[in-house]
């Protein structure tokens, strides 16, 4: 057996993937991530860089992506709960448009694979969330895009709970990201690789 599970979603490319976890009275234990067991799954990827951050309830971070230097994501939490979200901006893709979202927590342990040329982003569900991802290759800052979290085309059915939209917590850059035509209509898609 493997010490990774590969389940496909509906978008070609995105994936969720569950650790083996060997657990007894002392604990846990589970690898995160083997780029030999990785590739056996089709997985052909070399992370360049991994990336922590810490939220509150309520936090909506996304979507986000970057023009040049675009960037694979593993994702997952070590600590809490988050609803996570790839949206596919791949401009010949079938699925164009289209998005995938998971629960990814401390407790299922799922991690979810994410590659280039999607728009990435997640709401904390839990109290508080800690999310660490691997990205293969560096961020660029001049090569920022996002895309509205609230886009009534893409239509993500994020699971509010008792979280109220109007309590939303996102950064000012965040709240201002285009919509999906409207990004059509930018050179994103002759820029995107």
């Amino acid at each position: 057996m493997g010490k990774f599970k590969k389940i496909e979603t509906s978008i070609e490319g995105v994936c969720i993937i569950e650790p083996t976890v060997f657990g007894d009275n002392r604990g846990y234990f589970m690898e995160t991530y083997s780029e030999l067991d990785f590739k056996e799954l089709g997985l052909n990827y070399h992370f360049v860089q991994d990336n922590q951050s810490k939220s509150k309830k309520g936090v909506l971070r996304g979507l986000h992506f970057q023009k040049q230097n675009t960037q694979s994501k593993l994702v997952r939490v070590i600590k809490g709960e988050v609803f996570d979200v790839a949206v596919d901006l791949r401009p010949e893709s079938k699925t164009y448009g289209k998005w995938e979202g998971v629960i990814l927590s401390e407790e299922n342990k799922k991690m979810f694979m994410i590659p280039r040329g999607f728009a990435h982003g997640f709401l904390v569900l839990s109290d508080e969330a800690e999310f660490t991802y691997k990205c293969d290759d560096v961020y660029n800052a001049s090569s920022e895009g996002g895309l509205a979290w609230n886009d009534e085309d893409v239509a993500i059915e994020w699971p509010f709970g008792d979280i109220k939209q109007e309590d939303l917590i996102t950064s000012e850059k965040d709240a201002k990201w285009p919509t999906l035509k409207e990004l059509r209509k930018t050179d994103l898609f002759k820029d995107l690789k």
